[in-house]
């Protein structure tokens, strides 16, 4: 009894100062969690999607402010077009020519273009102001609406990371667990073991005897084997939720005695319930906004546009290209010489566009949203069947779960007991090694049945959390089954 103390004591010892190993990073549930809301790649992504989105909002509101551009360019053309018109005779716009044989008055005459110089140069500055556009105000309302879609959007992906870290980590703590038992299992059939062989030398059991709890221990040895690497997967499914690095050593703090799972079906009432309390019918709600602004947008299609305008620049013109950058005399506005040839222009404008006729293809648009709108009234119908059929099955999977946890652990607690009694009857040669084997065999199984019951209900618990939309980071710290601490 001692010796089992001891094993028990060092192994308790070994398990508390590796979680306190340095380079070990070790993780409560609520930080498990808080971390995979960080560094999670879904979580990450759902964050830029919020940016993204307030972007949007600004680009949109961008396009109702003024909007200036700047202009700057230089043509040089290496053969200007002949400028064309009809002769009008002697006294005509290009004079006497009389002299061109076979010319007529009403002649077309391709003549050089002394309009135009070969190379060209301007600058201006132009600033167009939106005024009025009813689909300009729809897409204000609907940059917003998207920004809020992707909040729910983000709060959906939180709940699916939050529901697979903690079943995650209740794994590893369940696996944890597991493991201590099958050391305590080795160490009191070890103890066996030892006071068979003796109770053989003395002549009070058989070699068979012997050998019947040897190959109880060595299949308990080979099952503790298997189930360390087991945890270890366990231990890399946590990481790989959390998206913590692979090649990093990770704990978890606290043990499968901490937990507590409040088996009371109050909290869950329908009363005062409503679907909007789950993040994906919020998800549906916005996206339902978003399309009745599509349509209205449609239908804002058809309203005048008004804008105005303003242009102002200055340009020249020159028979060379250096010409245009150098500060030759040109005739200025008071038809005097000025100190150089570059001459502004200026404009200001207002703009009004009316559709008229668009054919089929605006009508088409309109119906083809209308019928959209059909579809998402279609889809809250099914969501809501669906999220009562979850209901239904999450509630009856807690009760069942906890109705078979309750019995197990009434079968764990009865099969200790006819194992300890079992051992004692053989110690004073009044039982077989047959009936302890047995014994052990079916404590073994009922302690694995307990534990499987138990991450069941746990499981069981988060999926019922997460029909009623009750696993949001706002939530989940009063829902959460376990509490520990560093």
């Amino acid at each position: 009894m001692i010796r089992n103390i001891l094993i028990i004591l060092a192994l308790f010892l070994a398990v508390r100062g590796a979680a306190q190993a340095p380079g070990v990073t070790s993780f409560t549930l609520e930080e498990a969690i808080q971390y995979a809301l960080q560094n999670s790649v879904r979580s990450k992504n759902a964050i830029l999607d919020q940016r993204i989105a307030k972007a949007k909002v600004n680009e949109t509101v961008g396009i109702g402010l003024p909007q200036v551009y700047g202009d700057a360019g230089i043509i040089s053309n290496q053969q200007l077009p002949r400028f064309f018109t009809t002769y009008s005779g002697p006294n005509g716009f290009l004079g006497d020519l009389s002299s061109v044989p076979g010319l007529q008055v009403g002649d077309v005459i391709a003549a050089q273009n002394f309009f135009q110089l070969k190379n060209s140069a301007n600058a201006s500055l132009t600033v167009n102001q939106l005024i009025f556009n009813g689909s300009y105000l729809v897409g204000l309302k609907a940059a917003n609406t998207y920004k809020d879609l992707s909040v729910k959007t983000t709060e959906r992906t939180q709940e699916d990371i939050i529901q697979q870290v903690t079943k995650a980590y209740y794994a590893v703590l369940i696996n944890r667990e597991r493991t201590r038992l099958f050391e305590s299992n080795i160490a009191r059939v070890d103890t066996l073991l030892r006071n068979t062989r003796e109770l053989n030398r003395n002549g009070f059991a058989e070699s068979i005897d012997v050998d019947r709890v040897r190959v109880t221990l060595n299949n308990l040895r080979t099952e503790r084997d298997k189930f360390l690497n087991l945890n270890e997967l366990a231990l890399q499914i946590l990481k790989f939720q959390m998206n913590y690095p692979s090649d990093q050593p990770i704990d978890v703090l606290g043990n499968i005695q901490e937990v507590r799972i409040d088996t009371s079906m109050a909290q869950y009432s329908r009363n005062g319930w409503d679907y909007s309390q789950r993040p994906d019918y919020k998800v549906l709600e916005v996206s339902q906004r978003l399309q009745e602004l599509n349509l209205k947008n449609q239908y804002a299609s058809a309203v005048p546009v008004i804008a105005a305008y303003g242009n102002l620049g200055m340009s020249t013109q020159s028979p060379s290209i250096s010409g245009l950058f150098s500060t030759n005399t040109g005739i200025n506005d008071e038809g005097g010489l000025g100190p150089d040839k570059w001459y502004g222009f200026s404009s200001i404008g207002l703009t009004l566009s009316v559709p008229i006729f668009t054919g089929l293809s605006r009508t088409a648009r309109i119906q083809q949203e209308k019928l959209k709108l059909l579809q998402i009234d279609n889809d809250f119908v099914n969501l809501r069947n669906a999220i009562d059929l979850e209901i239904k099955q999450s509630s009856l999977g807690f009760e069942n779960a906890l109705r078979t946890l309750r019995s197990q652990q009434e079968n764990q607690e009865l099969a200790s007991n006819v194992a300890r009694v079992t051992k004692i009857k053989y110690e004073q040669g009044v039982g077989s090694s047959l009936e302890v084997t047995d014994a052990e065999d079916a404590l073994r199984q009922a302690q694995t049945n307990y534990y499987s019951a138990l991450f069941d209900a746990m499981v069981a618990k988060v999926d019922l959390d997460k029909a009623y939309g009750r696993l949001l980071p706002s939530t989940y710290e009063q829902n959460t089954l376990i509490k520990s601490g560093k």
